[in-house]
């Protein structure tokens, strides 16, 4: 990424948890210090660009510049607030660069929510939600995004289904191979509040099987005639769910 100077006119992003308003000032962390200053060499007088996931995006200036802190302060607007659909991803966690790719294609898709859970056949123990959180707050810094979507604390799939709000839709996508195609059975059930449901690397298990096919919310789906990896069906199924309900159409 590079910045040309200029307020507004700044290519850098820089997703912040502070809120955004004229003439605010954001106090950097340390990771953020070292990225800005070391990393991308910027300094007082710098343009910025700010979101925080709830104010839209502003044109910054750097105000103090150290190897540990600074400050930026909101000059102007460039981008009101706005939300994708609202899907959210539930998945199985992977070995750790394979589960980082999930949340950073997940946010470049749209989804406002991910959910990790254990399954039956999950082969992974631990989930780094703090290190989920910073790849897809990446990925919107460098998409262009204006929100980092939540990234929940991990659970089992039981106690996810246990409490699920019936309103809200499951794609259940079933590597077996049931299920007519997704994109069918999106077009025929219609837009709300939707979540996609993808498996482990080994698979659903015949009890997880039989649970979610009894309830009236989940909807079995194929993802088409051959298996695919974990993070490549996360990325396929959440693209026919954009192409057929969401904002791609």
């Amino acid at each position: 990424m590079a910045q040309d100077g200029g307020i507004g006119s700044g290519k850098i992003r820089l997703f912040v948890d502070a809120g955004l308003a004229p003439d605010a000032q954001v106090a950097l962390n340390r990771d953020q210090a070292h990225y800005l200053f070391t990393v991308m060499r910027q300094a007082p007088g710098s343009a910025i660009l700010l979101f925080n996931g709830r104010d839209g995006e502003w044109a910054a200036e750097v105000a103090e510049a150290g190897k540990k802190s600074g400050v930026l302060i909101c000059r102007r607007q460039t981008r009101v607030q706005e939300f994708g659909p609202d899907l959210w991803l539930i998945f199985a966690p992977l070995k750790k660069a394979r589960t980082d790719f999930i949340a950073e294609k997940a946010c470049e898709m749209g989804c406002r929510r991910l959910l990790p859970v254990f399954t039956g056949h999950t082969n992974t123990a631990r989930v780094n939600v703090d290190r989920l959180r910073a790849h897809a707050a990446e990925a919107a810094e460098q998409c262009g995004l204006l929100a980092v979507p939540e990234v929940t604390a991990p659970q089992q799939l039981g106690a996810l289904l246990d409490n699920w709000s019936p309103e809200r839709r499951l794609l259940f996508c079933d590597e077996g191979g049931a299920g007519a195609p997704a994109a069918r059975v999106l077009a025929e059930i219609g837009g709300g509040p939707w979540a996609v449901l993808i498996g482990p690397e080994g698979g659903f298990s015949d009890e997880e099987r039989g649970r979610l096919a009894t309830l009236p919310w989940a909807h079995v789906a194929s993802l088409g005639p051959r298996i695919l990896r974990a993070d490549t069906a996360a990325v396929a199924a959440l693209t026919i769910w954009q192409s057929v309900l969401g904002d791609w159409k």
